[in-house]
């Protein structure tokens, strides 16, 4: 059986050893979970997944594995279940709040007689109702409707939080590498790009040189403090902004405020499509207050790492050729500009949120990669973790 769970997890393309395996064979026969799937679950969590971003995976491949294990078996039409047994499995999902809206329709022993009457009661599909097991109706038994103290049933998310009961919820979908990002996520990837430097007044105590130093003084005390370290890494961000980005406005909000907090030496340009020989602060005042490519240049050392996010879709002549812009007349390719930025900012990548799999080689998103020496990644957490190691080398 449990060989097979392995399996399963394997195909859900979570990193575990066979040494985590045994771990949790060594576990079982420990008596650490027994005769409880639940228990089970969270055990098996613990010994196979190693990294929070695959909980969401693992979820999956629970559910994949024991899928309809709860099905009576052939020849077989009924199984006793005491009743005691399921007031104390439901009771583990209710608050006292819950447990007394319940007592004020007849109590919970009611609630689950009255469904095993329907179950045996209805031959047929029913929707709209306040009485069978159906859809959009206000019964107590169902889905897609509403009653404040009802058993959903196979409805696959909440829609008012009222269910007594709610099976098969996934509460790390957010965590997967392989999507997009929350700011939380964001921070966690983008700490990977640190340079500690500790700056400042001396505020922040000095445990090991206090302990030294009151040794060497007799054992008086001698309090030794040190500035607070602060993240010394220089950061210049530039967003693509309109057009062919702006179903991913949402996305970059959430990266910028997670790179606000994180890097507190950080400046944030804006630019459409392609880099050209300006940039600017404001979309609203981008006319009358544009900001000089060369500018940037000149004012920014080339220990700033740089990162520009966008999805690279244009036409492919918007980065080699001057004129090529939509909104104006470069004089000077876009190419040419990304080419100044290389050289002189040796640590740059080029973060892109639209799906991995549509990336192209050729056109103007493989133009962009060949000219970021192919460090262009998905905007995903395990994209991010890539590009920061890069930045922090």
């Amino acid at each position: 059986m449990l060989i097979d769970f392995f399996r399963t997890v394997h195909e859900h393309k979570i990193p575990c050893s066979v040494r985590e395996y045994l771990d949790l064979v060594r576990a079982l026969e420990a008596g650490v979970a027994f005769a409880d799937q639940e228990d089970f679950y969270a055990l098996a969590k613990v010994c196979l997944v190693k990294d929070e971003k695959y909980y969401d995976r693992f979820d999956k491949a629970f559910t994949a594995y024991f899928k309809g294990l709860d099905a009576l078996p052939d020849g077989v039409d009924s199984v006793d279940i005491p009743a005691e047994w399921m007031r104390k499995e439901f009771e583990r999902f209710l608050s006292e709040e819950d447990m007394a809206k319940i007592e004020s329709l007849g109590g919970f022993d009611k609630l689950m007689e009255t469904l095993k009457e329907r179950l045996e009661e209805q031959k047929k599909r029913h929707q709209g109702g306040n009485k069978m097991i159906g859809t959009g109706g206000i019964s107590p038994f169902g889905a897609h409707g509403y009653n404040p103290e009802g058993v959903r049933i196979d409805q696959g998310e909440s829609r008012h939080k009222k269910a007594v009961k709610v099976w098969e919820q996934r509460n790390y979908r957010d965590l997967d590498d392989s999507i997009e990002l929350g700011t939380r996520n964001m921070k966690v990837a983008l700490r990977r790009l640190r340079r500690f430097a500790r700056q400042g007044a001396a505020e922040e105590l000095d445990l090991d040189q206090t302990i030294s130093s009151t040794a060497r003084n007799a054992g008086y005390l001698d309090i030794r403090m040190v500035p607070e370290r602060h993240n010394a890494v220089k950061v210049l961000l530039f967003f693509d902004v309109g057009g062919s980005m702006d179903p991913y406005v949402r996305i970059c909000e959430e990266l910028f405020s997670a790179a606000r907090s994180e890097f507190k030496q950080m400046e944030s340009f804006y630019f459409h499509n392609c880099l050209y020989e300006s940039v600017w602060k404001k979309s609203f005042r981008r006319m009358d207050e544009s900001i000089s490519t060369w500018d940037v240049l000149n004012k920014y050392g080339d220990d700033y790492r740089v990162i520009f996010v966008g999805d690279a879709m244009m036409a492919p002549y918007e980065v080699t050729h001057p004129g090529g812009s939509v909104e104006h007349w470069n004089k000077e390719a876009g190419a040419v500009w990304l080419e100044r930025m290389k050289t002189h900012f040796p640590k740059m990548v080029w973060l892109n949120p639209e799906r991995q799999e549509y990336w192209s080689s050729g056109g103007s998103l493989g133009l962009i990669r060949s000219l970021m020496d192919q460090h262009m990644y998905p905007l995903t957490l395990s994209g991010i973790e890539e590009a920061m190691r890069f930045l922090s080398k």
